[in-house]
């Protein structure tokens, strides 16, 4: 969605989110489309002048055959409103500029309602006070965070660089295909239990969501000809894994045993902030058992649980496959309540798929945002975190818009928290000892295909690995969803898509020509769907009619990920979560939240990290019951904890 202003002197030159993205204005309705869109802006732009009142506005146009048009927005001009940073939030002023005319924008596939403009900030906050948070960036867990500060009477700002809402949970439509970004594999969306952390924050701001359960989790292709379907019934599940090693019944028994063991401690507690003293201790009066438990198995991991009762090197490396969908590691740098969560929710919740795609989520809970009195802001690119008096109190925009808040919450990966929008700032101790734990996970390689659906089996999940020393290797395992086994509406009719994506490092896509990277992006993309032609598909080749490649690269300029990384992965084997950092930051007045945040990556754990964020916000500002003595004594307790690993 593109926004002009026409009494302003200056050139304006427009183009997508996206880049090759096909964008027009219609002068004389005032509509906005978007159309289609590529990878990267590598074809020759083409500028068009158009004029209005006289005064000159490029819009750039990339060439590309496959026009799909998405949509049309009505817009009617609007007088901009100003405001002050006092009734922001601080004591200084906002610039003034004249007034100019412009666009408000009703919504992005109808979930928003902004006000952009090229020099000015947004729409009129309703009170005189200023935002209790804003938050960074609007995927899941920054969503999360958001939505639960609404419904307490927060009053909360989202600023999104994209045009719509989910990050790496967000949504892209072509040619009569609704493709999920990142995963398809939705945990946290039950109807049951406390682990329903997506279902219970759509519900806190009164939406219900369509779901479709998914029968099998995944289903594993492994080396030896190994292959296992995780059910979603449990007992389906490890009877057919005690069936291909019955000589290690017992020890597979006793290894999920106590994952069954974690989780139900995990799934019985209400959750919160674990930052904060007062929940915290009132659980463990409630619930002392479950929380003892717990505190048991932070610091272990679940491959040095799996080898106290499993010898065989072959049940192991299935276990650690099982992990590496978790983490991306091994599961002996997998912390156990991690896995626990995910391998028995699979279970317990199973697998539900969102009527109408993933996207759905960040829109539903956008629109709760929304109807809470709250805002989001989308093309709205932070730069920089602004500190005053060791307290972060705003954020500057790409285009210089200043916004100021109580406190700041960043969706950002915290490499990119503390190595870009906090650039002149010094790297806090505990940042420092977090980065000498931990390294950028990798990114992944994806690639988006529509194809006949008679090529296909009817499973929805798959990972293939044909060498279990090539695992954690880049373009090693491939992982593959075919979300339209469940929802056909997300393609045309005879027609499934086909999510593949496998790990790679940003690193094997620099320093290339535009032709070279061109070419390798068709090269890695054809030897992992000749692989799967191989051993799963005969015939795929042939079938597909749409194919989208998408590299780290990709993932770092759409998503604002440093490197492409889907959060933080051991340097070695790690004490369980112990060294993970909470939502807190040595920063006064700023938060992190996401995937580089506890637990760590995975739908259900950033919604996790969200609903604890919002909890310790809440708290921050006078929302909820707060105790400044026993918050300096917890945190300083868990800053020593972090310290043993």
């Amino acid at each position: 969605m593109q926004l002009g202003t026409f009494s302003d002197c200056k050139t304006r030159n427009f183009n997508m989110g996206f880049p090759n993205s096909q964008s027009f204005l219609d002068f004389k309705t005032a509509q906005f489309g978007n159309l289609s869109f590529l990878d990267e802006p590598r074809c020759k732009r083409q500028v068009i002048s158009c004029f209005s009142q006289s005064k000159p506005l490029n819009f750039t146009f990339f060439p590309e055959p496959r026009w799909s048009k998405q949509s049309l927005y009505n817009s009617k001009p609007l007088e901009t409103q100003y405001y002050t940073k006092q009734e922001l939030g601080s004591s200084k002023s906002i610039r003034k500029t004249k007034n100019l005319s412009s666009f408000r924008v009703k919504s992005v596939m109808g979930v928003s309602k902004v006000v952009e403009n090229d020099e000015v900030a947004v729409g009129k906050m309703k009170g005189s006070g200023g935002y209790d948070a804003i938050v960074i960036g609007s995927g899941i867990g920054g969503l999360v965070a958001a939505t639960q500060l609404a419904v307490k009477g927060a009053r909360v700002l989202v600023l999104e660089k994209y045009v719509i809402p989910g990050g790496s949970s967000g949504f892209y439509e072509r040619d009569g295909y609704t493709f999920d970004v990142g995963s398809s594999v939705m945990f946290g969306f039950s109807d049951k239990g406390n682990l329903n952390l997506i279902t219970q924050a759509l519900a806190a701001v009164g939406i219900k969501m369509d779901v479709i359960p998914d029968p099998t989790t995944v289903h594993f292709h492994l080396p030896n000809s190994l292959s296992v379907q995780v059910h979603r019934e449990y007992n389906d599940f490890i009877s057919e894994l005690t069936s291909k090693f019955p000589h290690e019944k017992e020890g597979i028994l006793k290894f999920y045993n106590i994952c069954w063991k974690i989780f139900n401690a995990l799934n019985s507690l209400e959750l919160k902030s674990l930052e904060e003293p007062i929940y915290l201790f009132g659980q463990f009066f409630q619930k002392p058992v479950e929380c003892l438990t717990l505190a048991y198995y932070l610091p272990q991991n679940a491959g040095s649980i799996a080898r106290e009762f499993i010898k065989d090197p072959e049940v192991l490396s299935f276990i650690d496959a099982e992990c590496f969908i978790v983490s991306t590691v091994n599961a002996l740098q997998t912390p156990m309540i991690n896995a626990s969560m995910v391998l028995c929710d699979r279970h317990f919740g199973g697998i539900n798929y969102p009527v109408g795609g993933v996207g759905g989520i960040a829109k539903s809970l956008t629109k709760g945002l929304i109807n809470h009195g709250s805002e989001i802001l989308y093309k709205a690119n932070v730069t920089s975190i602004i500190v005053d008096n060791e307290k972060a109190v705003g954020v500057r925009l790409s285009d210089g818009r200043e916004f100021y808040a109580k406190t700041i919450i960043s969706n950002a990966t915290r490499w990119d928290t503390f190595g870009k929008l906090l650039k002149k700032q010094d790297l806090p101790k505990e940042e420092e000892n977090f980065q000498k734990v931990y390294v950028k996970a990798p990114s992944f390689l994806s690639v988006h295909m529509g194809v006949k659906a008679e090529v296909l089996p009817p499973d929805t999940d798959f990972v293939l690995e044909d060498d279990w020393k090539n695992l954690e290797e880049p373009y090693g395992s491939i992982f593959l969803s075919i979300p339209t086994i469940l929802d056909s509406s997300l393609a045309p009719k005879g027609r499934h898509i086909l999510h593949i994506f496998t790990t790679s490092s940003i690193e094997d896509w620099q320093g290339l020509s535009t032709k070279d990277y061109e070419a390798k992006k068709e090269l890695v993309a054809d030897k992992i769907i000749s692989r799967l032609e191989k051993k799963l598909f005969p015939g795929l080749k042939s079938s597909i009619e749409f194919k989208e490649v998408g590299t780290p690269k990709t993932h770092r300029r759409y998503l604002a990920r440093d490197s492409g990384t889907y959060g933080p992965m051991p340097r070695n084997i790690p004490k369980g979560l112990l060294g993970m950092l909470f939502n807190t930051t040595a920063i006064n007045g700023l938060y992190c939240v996401g995937d580089s945040c506890f637990p760590g990556q995975g739908v259900i754990a950033v919604a996790f990290s969200g609903v604890m964020c919002a909890h310790r916000v809440a708290a921050d500002v006078g929302l909820e019951k707060k105790s400044p003595v026993l918050d300096a004594g917890l945190l300083g307790l868990l800053g020593w904890l972090r310290s043993l690993a």
